[in-house]
């Protein structure tokens, strides 16, 4: 199913249509442990407990954090609406990170590593008592999310992909040249020469890093020749979870996302292009991610009903 949102709709209706009142309960961070790495995510309880209702786990993009204005609007317009969010900082193999990624720390991270690090929050909530679960993912953080769901956990309602990275060799490559005016085969070639577990001989123009330091070859690899594909739309499984897609029509960084979303036809999947909105769904167009949440809950709980 397609859609096609025109103009920004007022949040104060998503109390008035689903009865829902505004209370924050707490808004806390959380610290946990995967492997050696400690993980860090901010847990707002907006409902009477963390186990009412279903609880939203927001997923950011590449490099950033969960403190960026996308994730901390949707965290405050869930909270408006009584609905509880975790809202995760991948590590990026950093200890406890916060705030964006500085481009001159070691890169040790894999796009891939995001799965599992799903999974651990998942296995957390459920621990806490949450056995209702919808994912929502934005950008790069978005194609993570599709990419988990491929095999989710029982705990997973659907999941909300916004903006979600899409991806394609020639057009990487392409991009690559036009940012860092290098060959990007010949840097993967120098990666696959690499020794296991071995560094980058020397500084890496790496995603948005220039000259980064130190990129270990699996990173880079990881990023560049991924052992699956990183585009979202070839992520979707038929008759798997709910799926609802936005994309902004003002989105230069995934351009090819509507295109992409209009050759596929899924049974589980819901495209909104959201007219006005950019990649960052700024202003009040994070008001339509919000909407598109709700109407997942309440069709979601309405078919666990039954």
């Amino acid at each position: 199913m397609k859609k096609y949102i025109q103009g920004v709709l007022i949040a104060s209706f998503f109390s008035l249509h689903f009865g829902l009142i505004s209370t924050v309960v707490s808004a806390e961070e959380i610290t946990i442990k995967s492997g050696e790495l400690g993980l860090n995510a901010v847990l707002n309880v907006a409902a009477e407990s963390i186990n009412n209702g279903p609880l939203i786990l927001l997923v950011h993009g590449t490099l950033a954090h969960n403190g960026m204005e996308i994730i901390a609007s949707l965290q405050s317009l869930l909270a408006d609406e009584a609905v509880n969010s975790l809202a995760i900082n991948l590590s990026l193999g950093i200890d406890n990170r916060h705030g964006a990624f500085d481009c001159t720390a070691p890169h040790e991270h894999r796009h891939e590593d995001a799965l599992t690090e799903i999974g651990t929050w998942v296995e957390w909530l459920k621990g806490q008592g949450v056995n209702q679960i919808l994912l929502a993912g934005h950008s790069r953080g978005g194609s993570q999310v599709a990419a988990y769901s491929q095999n989710p956990d029982a705990s997973i309602l659907g999941q909300v992909l916004i903006a979600p990275g899409t991806w394609n060799p020639e057009y990487v490559a392409t991009a690559y040249y036009n940012r860092y005016q290098k060959r990007l085969p010949t840097l993967i070639d120098v990666a696959n020469q690499q020794a296991t577990n071995g560094w980058m001989p020397e500084p890496t123009d790496f995603i948005y890093c220039n000259n980064a330091p130190k990129v270990k070859a699996a990173s880079f690899l990881s990023y560049y020749q991924p052992p699956q594909t990183l585009n979202t739309p070839d992520l979707l499984v038929e008759g798997g979870l709910h799926t609802v897609i936005l994309a902004g029509s003002e989105d230069t960084v995934v351009k090819d996302l509507p295109e992409q979303l209009e050759l596929q036809e899924f049974s589980n999947v819901e495209f909104i292009l959201v007219d006005g909105a950019d990649h960052y769904f700024r202003d009040l167009y994070s008001d339509d991610i919000v909407e598109a949440i709700l109407d997942s809950i309440e069709s979601l709980t309405k078919v666990d009903e039954s």
